[in-house]
């Protein structure tokens, strides 16, 4: 648990240590680290952040982490993927960060954002802005396209189930699938979404926004696989189908007569 202090601390290090490597163009402070989202950090609040190197020197930087803070208390470094890494420390402190330059970040999205090291030609500030005006243009749902592919997740994962493969199945049903179901919650009673909403992912906060449907979901996935699928379907049907013209219903009674659920 970092206490705010240590928090704070540890922003002021990333800082730091950007600021004395050469290669590196500047860092961006993103989401419960950044000032603006201040306000909700808690005891899981993790650092998120793009470390932004000089153009083309991402490949050649991306080896080196000794820039990172406190570095006698790192326990664990690792890569996700070309330019996505995560650090933890020993007292449980996580780091998740994109180590990259500004044209490898191309299609990144921002919401709540500091800039805390820019370099002379404002390379970090307009990647942030355009990554902003990404995320908002991707802010939209289509809750009739969504609820389809949520009765598609559901009637694959069931299947999977019934095959024997429990883990696969589990993935598009408790994942998947309620990813997208959260996505229609959002669009069908979007007057019921807080400014505690992410405008990048909607699973964040969904919790804050509709904790009787977040609570029902999660006693719907927390059962076996088939029972969770079923319980997401009926749950589907009875709270969004009814007044809603664009519910896809016969596609509905097709899943449920393919997987013999009454």
């Amino acid at each position: 648990m970092a206490t705010p202090e240590r928090f704070e601390a540890l922003s002021r290090g990333l800082a730091e240590g950007v600021r004395g490597r050469p290669g590196f163009a500047g860092l961006v402070l993103l989401g419960s680290a950044s000032d603006e989202a201040a306000g909700r950090r808690d005891e899981w609040s993790d650092h998120d952040f793009f470390a932004i190197t000089r153009e083309g020197a991402g490949r050649m930087l991306r080896p080196d982490l000794s820039w990172l803070p406190d570095q006698d208390r790192l326990v664990l470094t690792a890569r996700e993927g070309e330019i996505g890494f995560v650090a933890v420390y020993d007292d449980g402190h996580v780091f998740e960060f994109a180590f990259s330059d500004a044209a490898e970040l191309d299609g990144a999205l921002a919401e709540a954002a500091t800039v805390a090291v820019d370099d002379d030609e404002g390379t970090v500030a307009r990647l942030i802005d355009e990554s902003r005006i990404r995320a908002a243009a991707g802010d939209a749902f289509d809750p009739a396209n969504d609820m389809r592919l949520v009765l598609v997740k559901l009637l694959i994962g069931a299947g999977r189930a019934r095959r024997g493969e429990v883990l696969n199945g589990s993935d598009f049903v408790r994942g998947w699938a309620v990813r997208l179901l959260v996505r229609v919650v959002r669009a069908r009673l979007s007057a019921r979404s807080t400014s505690a909403r992410d405008t990048i992912d909607p699973m964040r906060r969904f919790e804050q926004d509709f904790p009787d449907w977040s609570a029902a979901i999660a006693a719907a996935i927390a059962q076996p696989v088939e029972e969770a699928a079923c319980a997401l379907f009926v749950m589907a049907r009875s709270e969004l189908e009814p007044g809603w013209t664009e519910f896809p219903t016969a596609a509905a009674d097709a899943v449920a007569a393919r997987l013999g659920w009454r």
